[in-house]
């Protein structure tokens, strides 16, 4: 008799299993389809674009809609520039915060710390914006633009970035707000992987005689790096999509400029400010394909992060 049951038992299971396992292949090719429904439905609506003006729409500044002009050039490069200014600045401090929380601070100091960091990544962004536009960039404009320009504008190669009228709003102005969204995400991250990294290992390169510095530098961070790159892509995803804080604070101009201090735009605040007022097929199509653009970028930044996590499994395969 309790043969019996457990067999029934393990055919129960058995069907569970098939059920289980037909529900998660049910969502695995959802989740394809939506996504090739959302390419299909950017590559549609953009054709009129596509068609009118070709690979000449990714090269061009003009944006005219009284005559139907239209070029992605200047949301692109705003959309990267600002990108960049956010990671070089959100890297470096992201990774400090990171290290402090697991490494160095004191432990009563890390839980309140590591709690008030992570409030900032439920801000939203409309907040962030506002602060930028009537707190930031005033104090931008007055103090830290004139210090730019006084340290660096006489400088051969680089002095063309910081010319201009000091407006407080600009592409610097965004990457910088930018910057400070994205470090709770990154440093969030960063300490979730340091905080993995096995004790006995540090212990073991202490004994030896390392300085705090040799321990992080190698041992904490080759043992983490495949989380560290994953959360500097997470941040990177959350800055090239970032709409409401940049709308604020980039100035909205399309306008190409070398200097960052001059107002700008990029794909997403392009969006939020000019999809609603639309008027004609053609329009309506440039901004779909700004849409397309977007998603091409955002499509390469992953690719790319996830090529180089194999070349790091592959190369830790070699090591070993």
């Amino acid at each position: 008799m309790s043969k019996i049951i457990s067999i029934a038992k393990l055919r129960k299971q058995q069907l569970l299993d098939q059920l289980f396992q037909k529900i998660t292949w049910f969502f695995t090719v959802l989740v394809l389809v939506l996504l090739i429904t959302l390419i299909g439905s950017l590559v549609v609506g953009g054709m009129p674009t596509i068609k009118a003006f070709g690979f000449g729409f990714l090269i061009s500044s003009e944006w005219n809609p009284v005559t139907e002009k239209f070029g992605a050039l200047v949301p692109i490069v705003g959309t990267l520039v600002t990108a960049i200014i956010a990671l070089s600045i959100g890297i470096p401090v992201s990774f400090g915060i990171a290290l402090f929380l697991t490494e160095l601070s004191p432990l009563w100091l890390r839980r309140p710390f590591g709690t008030a960091i992570e409030l900032l990544a439920g801000i939203p962004s409309i907040i962030y914006g506002m602060w930028g536009l009537f707190v930031f960039a005033p104090f931008f404009a007055s103090t830290v633009q004139p210090w730019l320009w006084d340290t660096f504008g006489e400088l051969s190669g680089i002095g063309f970035l910081f010319e201009g009228a000091f407006m407080g709003i600009g592409v610097l102005t965004a990457g910088i707000i930018l910057a400070i969204m994205v470090i709770p995400f990154i440093a969030a991250v960063m300490r979730d992987v340091f905080e993995i990294v096995p004790s006995m290992l540090k212990e073991s390169a202490y004994a030896f005689g390392a300085t705090t510095w040799e321990v992080i530098w190698n041992v904490v961070l080759p043992y983490a790096k495949t989380g560290v790159i994953g959360g500097i892509m997470l941040g990177l995803g959350r800055a090239l999509g970032e709409t409401m804080a940049v709308t604020f604070v980039i100035g909205n101009a399309h306008q190409l400029h070398a200097s960052l201090f001059m107002p700008g735009n990029s794909i997403a605040s392009a969006l939020a400010n000019e999809f609603a007022e639309a008027d004609g097929e053609l329009y309506t199509s440039a901004l779909i394909e700004l849409g397309l653009i977007l998603f091409f970028i955002t499509f390469v930044v992953l690719a790319c992060s996830k090529i180089l996590l194999l070349q790091l499994k592959k190369r830790e395969g070699a090591t070993t």
